[in-house]
């Protein structure tokens, strides 16, 4: 998986279609991924203490890796990922820009 922790992604796919965001947590077991502000859903949260109410919440849920594409540094728009060796370490390049991510 070439998505990472911190990486700027936009959906390509879905009901989120060209929403943009941060990914919060990576699944690579799963190939999934938890976006900010992206397949939020209502969740039912029961009550925790004796005299709170229970209450509905928003949750953002994980997506499919394949949903979603690196944000291209240069140009702000989607872009493939591919890895190239610099002085010895393995580094993630846009394949739009060169940049690396």
């Amino acid at each position: 998986m070439k998505i990472k922790k911190d990486d700027n992604v936009i959906v390509i796919s879905g009901k989120d279609k060209g929403k943009t965001g941060k990914v919060i947590r990576a699944f690579p077991a799963l190939n999934r991924v938890v976006v900010a502000g992206v397949n939020i859903k209502k969740a039912h949260q029961s009550p925790r203490k004796g005299g709170q109410k229970g209450q509905i919440i928003d949750k953002t849920m994980p997506v499919h890796v394949s949903n979603v594409m690196i944000v291209d540094p240069k140009t702000n728009k989607a872009s493939r990922i591919g890895l190239k060796m610099e002085g010895g370490k393995k580094v993630r390049v846009s394949k739009k820009s060169g940049m690396t991510v």
